[in-house]
């Protein structure tokens, strides 16, 4: 995962965005806001409805590479993920700063996991609701899943590049920022779908046959049209956290490190 762009939903429907969400709020019933919301919410998000239309094109502007899932980066975003679970805040079924956008595996991987650091006491609490349990509202507290809207992902985890392609958390055990990537991990399923590490090291032999064939020709004075499709071909390509993790550890990248020094430009794509 990376960090989106905050780009801007166009102000109607952003507008209807909120007429949407007032109609939630206004129910007196926390459980019915709930059903209501998730009711509403299937029947709104629907092509042909302007407002989501909208909210689709916004996001798709906002993906990783060629519309790809904000959360793997492997498969095609299609459908509008609430990042922070309706099923538990229905105050922000309709909010435009809790959307991104998923491909079907990774939105019903996560469903509707989530979990906070608990007001208090601090303590990782995951959200749960036991079949036939009262529905009320979830504990108070920060949320400990990365939202890649507002944080750099990252900041909190490293790629394994050497050998497994693995996600890990880049804090040391027991701080706050390694529980995150931990939980991020896991409830997002970064590491255990065992096709994901596959096509990050997929994309690392692209990324290097395409950092490869732009140092070629620059080498020999190519055309800049060449090189500009060649850094744009990187710049779009699926899983641009391994990029960005290429880029950091490209010192002790060997296959990687002659080509950086070659090409400097490169680490500011």
């Amino acid at each position: 995962m990376i960090r989106l762009p905050d780009l801007p939903l166009p102000e109607p429907a952003r507008t209807q965005l909120a007429a949407y969400q007032h109609e939630i709020d206004a129910i007196p019933e926390y459980a019915t806001r709930i059903k209501q919301g998730s009711k509403r919410f299937k029947a709104l998000n629907k092509k042909g409805n302007p407002t989501f239309d909208s909210v689709k094109a916004t996001l798709t502007r906002m993906c990783v590479g060629a519309r790809r899932c904000a959360y793997c980066e492997d498969s095609a975003a299609h459908q509008v993920e609430h990042i922070r679970p309706k099923a538990f805040y229905p105050e922000l079924v309709f909010a435009w700063m809790n959307y991104l956008y998923a491909c079907g595996a990774c939105n019903e991987y996560k469903n509707s996991r989530f979990a906070v650091f608990a007001q208090g006491t601090g303590t990782l609490t995951k959200l749960r609701r036991k079949k036939g349990a009262p529905v009320g509202p979830p504990v108070s507290g920060s949320p400990v899943l990365i939202d890649p809207r507002f944080e750099d992902p990252t900041e909190f985890l490293e790629l394994d590049l050497s050998d497994t392609f693995h996600f890990l958390p880049s804090a040391p055990e027991g701080t706050v920022a390694h529980q995150r990537a931990s939980y991020t991990i896991i409830a997002l399923g970064l590491n255990t779908r065992d096709y994901l590490p596959v096509t990050r090291a997929d994309a690392y032999t692209n990324y290097l046959s395409h950092l490869t064939c732009y140092v070629e020709a620059k080498q020999k004075n190519g055309p800049p049209k060449r090189l500009a499709q060649l850094e744009q071909t990187i710049r779009t390509h699926h899983h641009p956290s391994v990029w960005r993790e290429v880029k950091r550890q490209h010192p002790s990248l060997q296959d990687m490190k002659h080509l950086f020094e070659a090409a400097p430009e490169a680490l500011t794509w």
